[in-house]
């Protein structure tokens, strides 16, 4: 990879690789756009399989978090970090304090929460280092772990969703095939169950899948039998990357609405759902539900407001529809004219921006 022909490419601002001998830490900040305020994106660990996967999947990730803020109204830019590492077996305090002290050295202009691979008790760790990250423990004072949040965005979504392709957002008797039962995707299952929502799932860990089973009667199959589910909607709530020119052939769902991140393998695979009048609510938006939460912890605000503000993305998901329809587009290319119109009314808007950056920094070293 010629990492500064990608960042050329899709204009990111900075990328920071972080080695510390001594704990082991192996990781990556990328900053992909501050216009709209400071970069905030969650921190990744995973057991890649190379350094080269690690940077593509950092910089794809902070680039959908620069439009996943702007299209959720916030005054947020875009960033993310990846550790790589194990998270099940390669977590150490040292590892977290020193990974902290890579964001201080930002001072501000990176803002890191929890992700797929890391925890609360992990940002908690993180932040004995740096006043730069959010969803540590209530303890702390703070709001916690967002994923509650994301579930219920992503619930709330894929009503939506249903409504476009159903003429209904009432999920009573729908089938839903969930990939990945996870921080997220749990407490989503747990709306879907109580909602009256058939539930197939499956997950990497066989525990994840059992707790699924008993809780919430959900039946169980192999990861890779998921796509061939006959089933109303599929929910990808894993890695990204899995919808595919054959995956999409297994596909028997007419919606796809889930938490995991860049779900599209490549651009054409939108194309080819579009093609196919498959509904896809766009990742970025429909898994808004915890930026939105920090957003309200960082300027102020109660668990009201941020449920009340989480609610709300059923009504972006239908404005995307609705550009979708209007300009003849896939809605993953409706999702970007959402996010790139509002960059682009911001972008000679820096003066009020750096007033509103030193209004929220001064929050977090609260």
């Amino acid at each position: 990879m010629q990492i500064f022909d990608r960042m050329v490419t899709d204009d990111y601002e900075q990328v920071v690789v972080c080695q510390d001998k001594a704990s082991g830490l192996k990781g990556i900040i990328a900053i992909h756009d501050t216009t709209l305020g400071p970069a905030l994106g969650g921190t990744r660990m995973w057991n890649y399989h190379s350094e080269e996967e690690a940077f593509t999947d950092v910089l794809r990730l902070a680039k959908g978090m620069t439009y996943k803020n702007a299209a959720a109204g916030l005054s947020l830019g875009g960033g993310k970090a990846v550790i790589i590492g194990d998270p099940r077996h390669d977590k150490k305090e040292e590892l977290f304090r020193a990974f902290g002290r890579f964001i201080e050295g930002l001072n501000g202009r990176y803002i890191t929460a929890e992700d797929v691979g890391t925890s609360s008790k992990d940002m908690d760790v993180i932040f004995e280092e740096t006043n730069y990250v959010t969803g540590i423990t209530d303890e702390s004072g703070k709001s916690g772990d967002p994923s509650p949040m994301t579930a219920l965005g992503v619930y709330h979504g894929m009503k939506a969703a249903a409504n476009e392709a159903f003429g209904t957002s009432d999920l009573l008797g729908k089938t839903v095939a969930v990939q990945g039962v996870g921080s997220v995707s749990y407490p989503l299952c747990q709306h879907l169950y109580e909602e009256g929502a058939s539930l197939v799932v499956t997950d990497i860990h066989e525990d994840a899948v059992q707790r699924a089973v008993r809780d919430f009667n959900a039946v169980k199959v192999a990861p890779d039998e998921i796509y061939e589910v006959d089933c109303d909607i599929f929910c990808p709530c894993a890695l990204g990357g899995i919808i595919k020119n054959d995956t999409i052939k297994k596909l028997k769902a007419k919606v796809i609405a889930g938490s995991a991140n860049n779900q599209l393998h490549t651009n054409e695979d939108g194309d080819l759902l579009f093609q196919k009048g498959i509904i896809y609510a766009p990742d970025y938006i429909i898994n808004a539900g915890g930026v939105i939460q920090i957003e309200v912890e960082l300027t102020g605000g109660n668990k009201e407001k941020v449920q009340e503000k989480v609610k709300n993305i059923y009504n972006t998901v239908q404005n995307v529809f609705a550009i979708s329809k209007r300009d003849k587009i896939p809605t993953y290319k409706a999702a970007d004219t959402l996010a790139e119109e509002r960059l682009e009314k911001l972008k000679n808007s820096r003066r009020q921006f750096l007033r509103e950056e030193q209004h929220i920094l001064r929050k977090i070293s609260r």
